[in-house]
């Protein structure tokens, strides 16, 4: 494998990437998969954050509508299975002998560090994966959010998204079969063109930060392994 082109790397992981596609909860060999691929991201040399999603137990501001709840209290509810979903990546990294912390944004001191920026950085410079887990800390916020805010707090060079889809499409592949998938996109046009693949919060901090932005498709093993080789994976989003 040729060398990593970054040292210090933000890996957003939605929640669907724990478990099958069309299910729910968690799935013990989807996490492993995910285990085994950023594992090799550290064995490479490079320093790695992670944030996960919960979507695949509950996502706040579908569940605030359909459940009648308040968006505060759904998006709370969210941050929660995060943090499942984190102490089962972390479990499984340990068990493959990769030293991990997690650390959350919403206090929970029996399973998780607080999320203290300095403290997460020398972590990283230690050689530890790091998994962010309660999103922001704050109602109202996506984890894309939380992944660029994230990326811009501690420095890294890139934010890998990991999603179900090999890059960003001009509509939704799986209801139009002929959607163009894009290589490479600008920051603006995500914004202009109303490509739904991250949030317009999460673009403008990315931009403003002068972040690049690769998304691509974890389901496919061994992806993560190329994106950070520098090898044209799914999309790349930037300034041109």
């Amino acid at each position: 494998m040729a060398g990593p082109v970054y040292k210090r790397i933000l890996l957003k992981i939605s929640g669907e990437g724990f478990c099958k596609p069309g299910v729910c909860g968690l799935d013990p060999e989807e996490v492993r998969t995910i285990a085994r691929q950023v594992k090799e991201v550290v064995e490479s040399g490079c320093e790695l954050a992670i944030v996960v999603g919960g979507g695949n137990f509950l996502r706040g501001v579908q569940f605030s509508q359909i459940a009648n709840i308040k968006r505060a209290t759904a998006d709370y509810m969210g941050m929660v299975a995060t943090v499942i979903n984190a102490l089962a990546l972390q479990d499984c990294l340990e068990g493959l002998g990769t030293d991990t912390r997690v650390q959350c944004a919403v206090e929970m001191r029996d399973v998780a560090e607080p999320y203290i920026r300095r403290r997460c950085i020398r972590h990283l410079e230690k050689g530890r994966i790091v998994i962010l887990a309660g999103g922001t800390g704050n109602p109202f916020f996506t984890t894309d959010t939380c992944a660029a805010l994230r990326a811009s707090e501690l420095g890294a060079q890139v934010l890998l998204k990991a999603t179900k889809v090999d890059g960003v499409y001009s509509a939704d592949p799986q209801t139009h079969p002929g959607a163009t998938r894009y290589e490479r996109l600008t920051y603006d046009q995500v914004v202009h063109d109303q490509l739904k693949i991250i949030d317009v919060a999460a673009i403008s901090l990315c931009k403003d930060n002068h972040i690049p932005i690769i998304v691509f498709n974890l389901k496919r093993e061994g992806n993560i392994r190329k994106v950070i080789a520098g090898e044209p994976i799914g999309t790349s989003i930037g300034e041109t």
